[in-house]
């Protein structure tokens, strides 16, 4: 009814369906950006109803109400129910897509390897709960850090959805490498293909620029050696300390347009390279089995493929792969106890 009245008025006939989305961390500041622009379609296309499906702690349920009075007063088509909740079962209830955004925060003297603990006692949780409810092919992106180990650790205990539909962002660490190439090449982000993040999102990552062309030229001949080693890589690297040092507070808006980019591409495909942590199967670039690593990944019809056949063989490539990749298996050897 509600499609034939649009019709008659002109208005966009919107799907039949409705998409669960979920949102963990849904009182935060990443969240805040993110939910506004997945209400108003940008994630699934302005086509497609949705029911968001907010998670946060039990204290934060105030102010998720508020989040939930804003989305309402947004007046979005495709946005049809804002349920929040602190309910596990709730928030992953036939759940198609999930941006896990919501962690434990580092805080002061606090130790990487208790970090890693506590946070994987709450990914456990997380995993078992959507095995629980969850679709069968739910799509996730765990954002909360560390997240390359949160998503390994919610993957084993949501048993029963395959591994390659969890990933863990490092979109966030391509767009700033394409950020810090625009400005120094004086062009648009578009004029560059070809960038590629391994390993962790972590200050260990290595953002390769090996295969990458800058208007059709290779990025090698138009950046210098001692630009790319000595402020390239850093910048990236360490851009998320630099944001907390000028702006006082983390990123959230980059994050949030980045969980949206990596989600938009993973479920549109992308004619393009993109950067995804994903569950390692031990035979690709070396990398140990059952690590989830970001490799260069290109995505089509809802599922992604690590781009094989790359050159990484100098010793520059093999030692920065080395430190990201011994990282991660320390961080496996912190949680070790929790994936058994």
């Amino acid at each position: 009814m509600i499609n034939k009245i649009a019709s008659k008025l002109g208005a966009k006939t919107l799907s039949s369906d409705v998409k669960n989305v979920t949102v963990t961390g849904g009182a935060g500041q990443i969240a805040y950006s993110l939910l506004l622009r997945i209400a108003s379609g940008a994630f699934l296309g302005p086509d497609q109803r949705i029911r968001l499906q907010i998670l946060d702690l039990p204290f934060m349920q105030d102010n998720l109400k508020g989040v939930q009075m804003e989305l309402h007063d947004c007046g979005f088509p495709t946005l049809d129910e804002v349920v929040v909740t602190d309910d596990y079962s709730t928030a992953f209830k036939d759940t198609d897509y999930c941006f896990l955004v919501g962690s434990k925060p580092r805080g002061p003297g606090m130790e990487r390897g208790d970090l890693l603990k506590d946070n994987g006692k709450i990914f456990i949780g997380v995993g078992q709960a959507m095995n629980d409810n969850a679709s069968r092919d739910c799509k996730t992106i765990v954002v909360g850090n560390p997240a390359n180990t949160n998503a390994l650790i919610c993957s084993h205990y949501a048993k029963d959805i395959n591994k390659k539909n969890f990933s863990a962002m490092t979109r966030l660490d391509h767009n700033r490498a394409l950020g810090q190439l625009a400005l120094k090449a004086k062009c648009n982000v578009s004029e560059i293909t070809n960038v590629a993040i391994w390993g962790n999102h972590s200050p260990t990552m290595f953002p390769d620029i090996t295969n990458t062309t800058i208007q059709g030229h290779i990025a090698r001949d138009i950046v210098d050696n001692e630009w790319e080693t000595n402020h390239f890589i850093p910048t990236v690297q360490k851009r998320g300390a630099a944001i907390i040092e000028a702006r006082k507070l983390s990123s959230a808006a980059s994050a949030g347009s980045a969980a949206l980019d990596h989600m938009k591409d993973w479920v549109d495909g992308s004619n393009q390279w993109v950067s995804m942590a994903v569950n390692s199967d031990g035979n690709t670039y070396g990398v140990p089995e059952g690590l989830m690593f970001s490799f260069p990944c290109t995505t089509k019809d809802g599922e992604w493929t690590i781009v094989e056949g790359l050159d990484i063989s100098s010793e520059f490539s093999q030692k920065k792969i080395k430190t990201t990749t011994d990282e991660l298996l320390s961080e496996r050897q912190f949680v070790e106890d929790l994936l058994k």
